[in-house]
């Protein structure tokens, strides 16, 4: 009977992860380790909860001293680690958030893996889940691949890159079994509203503004969450170690495009005129060092190992937005004053 620990499991793509690992590997015991942070938030799996092979632990990656402790008691076979501090905004007001978790924090796991996989490393692995923002940005043309350079704009993006970097040298150095991806801007379900999608999707149905920065001319390449719970599956089973898989949804879209198409799907699903959700468009000074754009070749993923999305990005658009009208009382329920108070120093002033 394997024991996975999934750190940052009750946020946003972790939830997605954990849910899927309970249900489908019943034989698994899996351990949900999270903080609790804003986007930390158990109602994601209240669905679970009670499954017997789900366990969750309330606990911080940067606790060293825990980290160890938890790791020796419980001799976890594998790993997958998504626990992060992810919003590029946050991360230009406090960087040293991200430092602490992304890269400390990360540390921390791999030192825990090491110390009780030294002896017997067969059948282990630590799954380190990243993101597309450490290869820099794109022009017109192009994809990000596994063999693109490192080329972080953020600190954000840089405490991820540097966190990469520390688990490769960990396979390279010590034999850690270890396994990287990096993946495209997700979107779905349970995410929380600071990330473009949700965020519209709160700001239309409550008539307020919708911050777009510059001229919306970034682009992005968006992936439905639960495709992206399931490539990591697959990674996890069947991936060698010490690999990199990148994970995108072939979805390139114009963050003005998105919006617009996001603001006619609100029009018809709350009953309004066509056009009404589009007159909330406000444009507010571009964010630094905002990258133009991002897009991934996941062909390798596909090749190697059998992975595809499954839903084109109008159709997860849509089942998104009906997940965040049909579940409105989650939606208030993380939209706190402390919430309130980020969003107006993030884009009060502009």
């Amino acid at each position: 009977m394997k024991k996975i620990l999934i750190t940052g499991g009750a946020g946003f793509i972790g939830s997605h992860v954990v849910r899927l690992f309970v249900n489908k590997y019943p034989d698994y015991q899996i351990y949900n380790l999270d903080k609790l942070t804003y986007a930390g938030n158990l109602e994601n799996l209240k669905d679970i909860q009670n499954k017997p092979n789900y366990h969750f632990v309330l606990g911080d990656i940067t606790d060293d001293a825990f980290i160890q402790k938890l790791f020796e008691k419980e001799q976890f076979d594998g790993v997958i680690h998504l626990a992060a501090e992810s919003h590029v905004d946050r991360s230009i007001t406090n960087p040293n958030a991200f430092v602490f978790t992304n890269i400390i924090g990360t540390v921390n796991l791999l030192n825990a893996a090491r110390a009780i996989w030294k002896e017997h490393p067969e059948g282990k692995r630590f799954y380190h889940v990243s993101t597309d923002e450490v290869y820099g940005a794109l022009g017109q043309e192009g994809f990000f691949t596994e063999e693109t350079c490192y080329d972080p704009h953020s600190p954000y993006s840089a405490s991820k890159a540097g966190s990469d970097h520390f688990v490769r040298a960990y396979h390279d150095t010590y034999g850690l079994p270890v396994i990287i991806s990096n993946c495209s801007n997700n979107y779905g379900p349970n995410q929380f509203p600071e990330k473009l999608i949700p965020l519209f999707i709160n700001n239309i149905r409550h008539n307020k503004p919708l911050p777009v920065y510059g001229k919306g001319e970034n682009v992005r390449d968006w992936l439905y969450v639960e495709d992206h719970a399931a490539a990591i599956d697959v990674i996890y089973h069947q991936g060698p170690d010490g690999e990199t898989f990148n994970i995108g949804g072939h979805n390139e879209w114009k963050n003005i495009d998105l919006i617009k198409v996001l603001c006619k799907v609100m029009d018809k699903k709350l009953g309004r005129e066509p056009g009404t959700s589009e007159k909330l468009i406000t444009f507010v000074t571009d964010r630094a060092g905002h990258d133009l754009r991002y897009a991934i070749d996941s062909s390798k993923l596909q090749r190697e190992l059998g992975w595809k999305p499954s839903l084109q990005f109008e159709e997860g658009l849509e089942k998104t937005v009906d997940w965040y009208l049909n579940n409105q009382q989650w939606l208030d329920n993380v939209t706190s004053g402390n919430y309130q108070k980020y969003y107006d120093e993030m884009y009060g002033n502009r």
